[in-house]
Order: C-alpha cells, then sequence, then structure tokens
C-alpha cells in the first residue's frame, strides 16, 4: 500500500480509529494512534518507531514515550477489537486458532528474550516467542490477542524484569496457560468459535486439552505421535482396594488391563487401524494439482494426567499420498457422529493463522519492535492487530463480493453457506473419485472414492460405534 492508497483510505481509516477514542484521555495522546497505524500500513520498509516518526515528521522520542511510557489504556483497545470482530464478523462456523510466532532478536535487552527454539527460524536462536489467538470465518481472518511468553530465566530476575518494566504479577507461565486466558478473554467479550484448532505442540498436553474440554469447546486438534490412549478404553473402578498398609487409591484401572499406546503403536499394530483402509481426502488445489490426503479414523480415549481413560474423541490418522512419510494425527471431541471430513476441514484451517503471521510481519511489521520495555511490546502487539483488522476488513470491502473460500460445519453437523472447505472445484480423475459441484447448499467436500469397495465402511471400523458414511457427502 503506497502513501496515495493511504491517503485514498483515510476518511476510511479515521472513522475505523475513532472506535478506539475513549482509549485516550489527552487529545494530544489519541493523535499517535493514527501516526503509528498509518505507519504500520505504510510502505516503508522498517516499521518501528524511528521510520514510523521520521516519515510522520514526528519527534521520534514522542513517539517512543506514546508506545512505552505515556498513560492509555491498552487493555481497552484489544477488548474493543474483539468487540468489533464479535459484533461485525460472528459467524455460526467460525475456527479459533491458537499458535505461536517468534522473533529474532539481537542483544538481552528486549522483554523475554534469550536463546531459545524459535519456530521462524526452525533452530535455537536469540530472540522471542509470543502466543496468539487467530479468528477465521469465511474469507476473513485476524489476530484477536497476543501475550509474550515469559522464559524461566527472567520470571527469576527480579532486577531485570523490573529494568524491562514487566509487572510484578506477571511471572513464567506455560504456553498453554497463556492460550486458555487468550481463548477466555476473547470469550469474555462474546467471541464465539465453532471450532478451536492448534498444532502438536499444544496438542501434546493432556491437561490442555483436557481444559478446552471442560470450557466445553468443540475442538480438533493436532497431535504428537507420542500421545497416550485407548481404542477400547479399560474398566475403571471405584470399589476402594484395603490390604495390609494403605489402601490403594480410587478411581482406578481394573487390574490386567490394556496399557496405553501411543497413537502411532496404535497405527502400525491395533487391528481396528491396522486393518482399517485408508479413505482418501482431497484437501485443497495446489499450484501441480489436487492435494489428497488419505486417512483412518477410530473412536479415541485419552490417557489423563491422572492415567484414567477420557471420554470417547476422535482419533485421525492421515498420511500424504505424494508423501507417505508426511503424516498427521489429529484428535477431537466433536460428538461422535461428526464426519471424518468436517474433523479434517477443521485440522488442516491453520493456514488462516500463519497467514495472519505472514501478513502481519510482511504488511503492518509486526516483528518489527525495537523497544526494551514490556508495556511498549505489549502495545506493539495489540496496535499491530488493529492495523491488521483494518487492512482485513477493508480488503474484504474492497472485493464487494465475498469469496467462499471453504465451507465448514458446525459441531453439530450443520452445514452453511460461506464456510470452510477440505476439497475444491477441480475434478478428480476417474480412479480416484468425482467431486460434484451441485451440492444444495453450494460447493461441498465429498469424499475421494477408491475403486475398493468397503472405502472408510470397514466392518470392524463400524464395530466401533464410527459412522460408516455410506453417503459420500458431508
Amino acid at each position: 500500500m503506497d502513501a496515495q492508497q493511504i491517503r485514498g483510505l483515510r476518511p476510511m481509516l479515521t472513522r475505523f480509529l475513532k472506535r478506539f477514542d475513549d482509549c485516550f484521555a489527552r487529545k494530544d495522546t489519541r493523535a499517535h494512534l493514527s501516526v503509528y497505524v498509518e505507519g504500520q500500513l505504510s510502505d516503508i520498509p522498517r516499521k518501528s518507531v524511528e521510520p514510523i516518526a521520521l516519515a510522520a515528521d514526528v519527534p521520534v522520542r514522542t513517539l517512543q514515550e506514546f508506545l512505552a511510557q505515556h498513560r492509555w489504556q491498552e487493555d481497552l483497545a484489544r477488548d474493543r477489537l474483539q468487540q468489533i470482530v464479535a459484533e461485525e464478523h460472528a459467524h455460526p462456523h467460525s475456527v479459533g486458532i491458537i499458535d505461536e510466532t517468534s522473533f529474532v532478536k539481537q542483544g538481552d535487552k528486549t522483554p523475554g528474550v534469550q536463546r531459545q527454539y524459535l519456530g521462524t527460524v526452525g533452530k535455537q536462536e536469540n530472540g522471542i516467542v509470543t502466543v496468539h489467538l487467530a479468528y477465521a470465518a469465511d474469507d476473513f481472518h485476524c489476530l484477536l490477542d497476543g501475550e509474550l511468553f515469559l522464559p524461566e530465566s527472567w520470571a527469576k530476575d527480579a532486577a531485570r524484569c523490573r529494568e524491562a518494566h514487566i509487572p510484578e504479577g506477571m511471572t513464567y507461565r506455560p504456553k498453554t496457560e497463556i492460550a486458555l486466558e487468550l481463548y477466555d478473554r476473547a470469550r469474555a467479550h462474546d467471541i464465539h468459535f465453532a471450532w478451536l484448532t492448534f498444532d502438536e505442540w499444544y496438542g501434546g498436553k493432556p491437561a490442555f486439552l483436557q481444559a478446552v474440554e471442560a470450557r466445553q469447546q468443540a475442538f480438533v486438534g493436532e497431535v504428537p505421535r507420542s500421545l497416550m490412549g485407548w481404542i477400547d478404553p479399560p474398566r475403571v473402578t471405584y470399589r476402594p482396594l484395603h490390604r495390609r498398609g494403605r489402601g490403594r487409591k480410587v478411581p482406578r484401572i481394573v487390574a490386567g488391563s490394556r496399557p496405553p499406546q501411543s497413537v502411532e503403536h496404535l497405527f502400525w499394530w491395533q487391528p481396528a487401524l491396522k486393518e482399517q483402509e485408508w479413505q482418501r481426502w482431497r484437501i485443497k488445489d495446489g499450484e501441480h494439482g489436487p492435494v489428497i490426503w488419505e486417512v483412518k479414523h477410530v473412536p479415541f480415549h485419552l490417557q489423563g494426567p491422572d492415567g484414567l481413560p477420557g471420554p470417547r474423541w476422535h482419533l485421525v490418522v492421515a498420511r500424504n499420498v505424494l508423501d507417505p512419510t508426511e503424516m498427521k494425527f489429529f484428535v477431537s471431541n466433536a460428538p461422535p457422529d461428526t464426519s471424518v471430513g468436517t474433523i479434517l476441514l477443521v485440522g488442516f484451517s491453520r493456514w488462516r493463522v500463519e497467514r495472519c503471521f505472514e501478513d502481519g510481519k510482511g504488511e503492518v511489521g509486526l516483528d518489527h519492535y525495537e523497544g526494551r520495555r514490556y508495556p511498549g511490546l505489549k502495545r506493539h502487539l495489540i496496535l499491530s492487530a488493529i492495523s491488521y483488522l483494518f487492512l482485513a476488513q477493508t480488503n474484504q470491502r474492497l472485493r464487494g463480493k465475498k469469496i467462499r473460500v471453504d465451507r465448514l460445519p458446525s459441531p453439530h453437523g450443520r452445514l452453511g453457506a460461506d464456510s470452510l472447505v477440505v476439497v475444491g472445484p477441480a475434478r478428480v480423475s476417474a480412479t480416484a473419485g468425482t467431486y460434484c459441484p451441485d451440492h444444495p447448499a453450494g460447493a461441498a467436500p465429498q469424499r475421494v472414492r477408491a475403486s475398493r469397495a468397503r472405502q472408510g465402511n470397514s466392518p470392524r471400523f463400524a464395530g466401533h460405534g464410527h459412522q460408516t458414511d455410506g453417503n459420500p457427502t458431508l
């Protein structure tokens, strides 16, 4: 976006930013909001405080103080952003996406900086990590919230935290706790998520999965191969057992029961998965043709932190047809009659948050913060989300007609128009199956039908109480 385009959009931006007026008690402080946001939306190559201030002919120190020292209510600004999304982008098939991103940093003064694994570069590097919650509905997506992950080394160094103006109450918390806080905060502002999804790092934490379940939130999460559980859960007894010495704890798994196994072990050795035929699904249309994954689907009971089996969930094993070594494991607490296609739709929608990070860094300078104070970093994350929201809304408005990106049913199977889809409109070869574009609700996903009969309708699969899916349409 060049300066001429920014000038053309200025009235629209002015109206948008006016919705945040009550976050600033002073008029002069409020004026810096538009300076910062316009700088983030401009085409200057570096969008840290100094280049933005110089481009706007504002004293650099003044903008630095606005970001890190001036009194204004950044929490209210974040809340207002979420209220705008709740009011203007509510959708019955919305998806919340939890993920983290990272920024490479030099030196040791940026809040939370240390040598740690940074997904941005795929290795251990000096930098910071932030946890985020994104929102996707129809052809719209944005970042709702973000928070710094404070490493233990920082939390234990009170002097270093004081120097960085990190609040006394802020201490080390696992990323899963930060993610749950972001989710709870969004729900408190009437953000509705039909689904929640996340990557295998979060999916590998049973306590996190159970915390999402306890919030009665439907989810589909990728999980590591090492996640433990059962296809057929063991019996649990509540009978106290007293012998000499201390009594046995209750409830407990009945002695002699099959121990939990990793999902990878279940895939290779459990007959319910080993003997089940693969079902093929076209996930999307790539540059070189359709991207097809094949899947297997069984019930699954997670081993909880207490060692006991959890409620009946879904386990989906997905394998890339073109590269069978690439496999993904998903678990979901969706209702038992939820189709495989619906689970895949949600599980493969994480690209939305990755796009938010890519555009946030490339378009608004999400990773360009150069300050040494935590309040400045927090405000930068919030202002970046505000800039991104304006960009997303403007992009949607200027396109005029909404584009049907995907179609995504709700957890209860209701398929609405303009939601998320696994497959695209291109046809598959006769050997793989056909996609029918004339679904009554519009472009709807279908399973790729293999030439063998009983595809996805194995007696053993049906014997575990799963949907046999005689009708290929979701």
